[in-house]
């Protein structure tokens, strides 16, 4: 009878085993850090801001881009973000002390003019804030095909300006 008891013992013990075995040789997902959006996430470790859930949603033929992402100040000062892209002039953001800026949800999105970048692909960008020499990092370029993108995509009509009135009848000022 013991030996019965033994070797039960002796089974479960195995099945227990086998059953949970892998956690002890393979690491845990959720200490994995990953950016859960469409998005990446930028820390400059030699600067004070952080750039969360960074992209670029496109116009079809990827001439005309806007910057998308939240730009978080955790500092206890003013800091400014310097953010460029190959053959643009570079964006220059200044974040208030203790901040969070969010292009594209409480302000507008950074428009990119000729950014040669059709959906699909992506684009080295460089983020520099502080003293540091910055980060830099691809970043993707979407479209409007998810709908909650749709109102972010640049219309080629936005990207040129407006053509002025040509009302030749305007009335004088008055003195």
């Amino acid at each position: 009878m013991k030996s019965r008891l033994v070797a039960s013992a002796a089974i479960s013990a195995l099945v227990l085993l086998g059953a949970t075995g892998c956690t002890f040789i393979t690491p845990q997902s959720t200490k994995i850090e990953y950016s859960a959006s469409d998005g990446v996430n930028v820390s400059d470790s030699d600067g004070p801001l952080d750039v969360r859930n960074a992209f670029i949603v496109a116009n079809e033929d990827g001439t005309v881009g806007n910057f998308i992402g939240a730009v978080v100040n955790p500092t206890s000062e003013k800091a400014t973000l310097t953010i460029t892209l190959a053959g643009i002039e570079p964006f220059t953001v200044t974040v208030p002390a203790g901040r969070t800026i969010s292009f594209g949800a409480d302000e507008e999105p950074l428009r990119i003019v000729d950014l040669d970048s059709k959906p699909g692909s992506t684009v080295e960008i460089h983020f520099q804030s502080g003293d540091g020499a910055g980060t830099k990092t691809q970043v993707p370029v979407l479209d409007g095909t998810l709908p909650y993108y749709k109102d972010l995509v640049p219309t080629t009509a936005e990207s040129t300006p407006e053509p002025m009135p040509t009302d030749t009848a305007a009335p004088a000022p008055e003195n």
